[in-house]
């Protein structure tokens, strides 16, 4: 059956519509965390991915986050098939990637002095569901985030940064600001209603990443 151009555009919408959401937070982001997680709806239509840095020691952050949060909390999975309304939290020691619907568990190089990394995920969200992302960038001390963000700006996905003044380390969001021009900087208490308005807004950015940068980033996720 021919489809229409309205209908066309309806598949094109379903397609690229927002429901990837992934977070980065370091230093100071435990509270910060909370509060955005908290401020979600339960029947959030994305699946929502957090890393912070926790190195190699073991991680109770799944639990704690779940005291506040009304969707599910658990850490990541290798292999594990990506679910709507949940939240996946990178494990210790691993970063967290993404590919074809399902996450990747990867013991790769650390980056920024840290595994789980914030870019390593940001990078793969990109690739992977283009216009689809919203990235997330919270306090934090370093630089870790800021090239993931770059790279799903470029592929056309929404970017929010929390304001470095209500950062308790405004290392990351500064940093995440001079890589892009976000379309959201909000202060903390802002962040949760940045995200769900991202999910239903129908504007969409021109992809900027060329077909060399694509395969650039592509290489640098490969999992190991």
């Amino acid at each position: 059956m021919l489809i229409g151009n309205a209908g066309t555009e309806n598949m094109k919408r379903v397609l690229n519509a927002r429901d990837i959401v992934v977070v980065a937070a370091s230093l100071g982001g435990l509270q910060g965390l909370r509060r955005i997680l908290s401020s979600l709806p339960g029947d959030l239509p994305a699946s929502v991915f957090v890393v912070m840095h926790i190195g190699a020691w073991p991680s109770l952050l799944p639990q704690i986050l779940q005291t506040d949060c009304p969707l599910p909390v658990l850490h990541a999975e290798d292999s594990q098939l990506i679910a709507k309304s949940t939240v996946y939290v990178a494990p210790p020691d691993r970063h967290m990637l993404m590919r074809d619907g399902a996450i990747v568990l990867s013991t790769g190089p650390k980056e920024h002095f840290a595994r789980p990394a914030a870019d390593p995920l940001f990078r793969s969200a990109a690739v992977e569901y283009g216009p689809r992302v919203i990235g997330v960038i919270l306090t934090g001390s370093l630089d870790d985030g800021a090239a993931g963000l770059k790279a799903i700006d470029a592929c056309g996905g929404f970017t929010v940064v929390q304001t470095p003044s209500s950062c308790v380390a405004p290392d990351m969001p500064q940093a995440a600001l001079h890589a892009v021009s976000p379309c959201s900087v909000v202060p903390l208490e802002g962040i949760a209603a940045a995200v769900v308005s991202a999910l239903t807004d129908d504007s969409r950015k021109e992809v900027s990443m060329g077909e060399r940068e694509r395969i650039a980033v592509e290489t640098k996720i490969t999992p190991t």
